[in-house]
């Protein structure tokens, strides 16, 4: 009896063994930028109802992504700011956008609630040059005649960490006001002329909903979230824009993503009439040797490209185009990883 007891247990013990392998092989790692975090966690949850397949995906800022990607101690990295062809191929890794969204300017005043303050590019630039210091400079009154603006300092909150949504955001800000580009520059992480810093998305929320008087960049999921005020902003056809799901959609039109250039694209300061000025894509970074890894990966984000467009537009993100789907999918079968 005590034999067929502890040659049982050995059965058992056996069989939880094989299926903590199991369960361990069905877990993939992915790290980088909080820009997408919010839909990324949202689609994960879909997969691993319908698969058994978890996602554990860290939200550690596009710098860590890109890092934790090139020494490969992750399945796929994450960023806002897309990797170039050149760095791509010295460091061997494929690279495919993944969903579309905006970076908004979010305030902390009392009494302005979200989409009533205006600000034009270059107010916005003079603000986070640390040039427009209070709310009642005559530059942001002039756009906002009707409202009544306090006469106290502005507190600019940036992000402390390499973040792709910094580097949608200063992108921009090089686009459309030359003394940023001269002055600062664009980049995932800048040496900021003004302000305080907040480690991710979450953590700029967090500041702009605990100070008053404060301007803060975020992802729009953020700042619905976090019922942040929201900014509009003059777009580059000369209206002023609110952030949305249409206009994030019209700035995301105006961009072609090339296979041949590993989708390298910005979407920062689009064209369209009624486009999101400070919109960009999220992308996926993997590295070329890890087939295996890859093959799941990709698996995952084509189970999210058929099924978590309305996910994602519930979150405010713009889903691609089935015509670039079908432009990644066959990027991934010119690679050997579409399965």
């Amino acid at each position: 009896m005590k034999r067929y007891l502890s040659l049982t247990m050995v059965v058992l013990i056996s069989v939880v063994l094989s299926a903590g392998m199991v369960f361990a092989a069905e877990t993939l790692n992915g790290a980088g930028a909080t820009f997408p975090y919010p839909v990324y966690s949202a689609w994960a949850w879909q997969y691993h109802k319908e698969t058994g397949i978890r996602l554990n995906y860290q939200s550690i800022g596009s710098g860590g992504g890109v890092r934790q990607i090139i020494n490969r101690t992750v399945d796929f990295g994450a960023s806002d700011a897309p990797v170039k062809p050149e760095e791509l191929e010295k460091h061997k890794l494929y690279q495919f956008p993944a969903v579309i969204g905006g970076v908004v300017p979010v305030v902390n005043i009392k009494g302005i609630k979200a989409g009533q303050l205006r600000l034009g590019p270059e107010t916005l630039c003079g603000i986070f040059l640390g040039k427009v210091t209070t709310w009642a400079d005559e530059r942001i009154k002039d756009l906002n005649p009707d409202l009544k603006l306090p006469d106290k300092k502005i507190t600019v909150v940036h992000r402390s960490d390499g973040s792709g949504t910094t580097a949608i955001f200063t992108t921009y800000l090089s686009e459309v006001c030359p003394e940023w580009k001269e002055k600062v520059g664009a980049g995932k992480a800048v040496k900021w002329p003004a302000g305080i810093g907040g480690k991710g998305n979450e953590g700029v929320a967090n500041y702009v909903k605990r100070k008053r008087y404060s301007i803060g960049y975020v992802e729009f999921a953020y700042a619905k979230q976090n019922r942040l005020a929201h900014v509009v902003l003059k777009n580059r056809s000369g209206n002023f824009v609110e952030p949305s799901f249409e206009a994030f959609q019209d700035a995301a039109a105006s961009g072609e993503f090339a296979p041949e250039k590993h989708f390298y694209l910005w979407l920062v300061n689009a064209p369209g009439r009624n486009a999101w000025p400070i919109s960009g894509a999220t992308f996926i970074l993997l590295a070329r040797e890890k087939k295996e890894s890859n093959i799941k990966t990709v698996r995952f984000f084509d189970w999210a490209f058929r099924n978590g467009d309305e996910t994602a537009k519930r979150l405010v993100y713009v889903p691609l185009p089935e015509s670039l789907k079908n432009r990644i999918r066959q990027y991934w079968k010119d690679n050997g990883i579409y399965q």
